[in-house]
């Protein structure tokens, strides 16, 4: 079950969901700096999130403990799904916004790409072949699995194409400094927008 708390003023908020396989405390403030305190017993995941946050000019803040004895899977899961509620959210009518955005990033021999509607329309298109299965002990199905409910939760479009690379820790990485980064340029705030960026006038 998850709950969420909007701040009086800014666009952030945090939320908490606690279910028999994970217990998830969440604040994000999309207008940050990128400050962050991230706390998970997922190191792997903990170092992508410090990077998608400060990419991102966020302030993340993520306090997580899951049934990481079975796997990382729930937890990986949960925090995903968390982190696309408190954006939806804190994004509130969208009023403003740029809306779309399209990065590249490399990282080395690495180079990914996000491109991010924020449409209220969820869809997640995922390219990617990685050399290894797994980053340490972390499992690197789950990175489609963080992505997808990411967003499912925020109702974006997500496409995410890595575009090639030999060493599958760059490869995520690069993925996730690309997430930062389009997410921010997504949801700035443009002047020049009045209202919502739609012809329909909702999003």
């Amino acid at each position: 079950m998850s709950e969420f708390t909007q701040e009086n003023q800014g666009r952030k908020g945090s939320v908490s969901r606690k279910t028999n396989e994970t217990d998830i405390k969440l604040s994000l403030n999309v207008d940050g700096s990128g400050q962050v305190g991230l706390e998970t017993d997922v190191p792997f995941l903990n170092h992508m999130l410090d990077l998608f946050a400060q990419h991102g000019q966020f302030d993340l803040n993520v306090e997580a403990r899951g049934d990481v004895d079975i796997d990382d899977h729930h937890t990986v899961e949960d925090i995903g799904i968390c982190l696309g509620q408190v954006l939806r959210e804190s994004l509130g009518d969208k009023k403003g916004i740029k809306r779309y955005a399209s990065v590249f990033v490399p990282m080395d021999e690495a180079l990914a790409q996000v491109v991010v509607d924020v449409s209220n329309r969820p869809h997640f298109e995922y390219r990617a072949e990685y050399p290894s299965a797994q980053v340490g002990s972390f499992q690197v199905e789950l990175v489609h699995e963080f992505l997808w409910k990411l967003a499912l939760e925020a109702r974006i479009t997500l496409h995410v194409i890595v575009h090639y690379g030999r060493n599958t820790h760059h490869m995520i990485e690069a993925v996730f400094k690309a997430l930062g980064r389009a997410l921010d340029e997504a949801t700035l705030i443009d002047p020049r927008v009045k209202g919502v960026p739609s012809t329909k006038g909702v999003l």
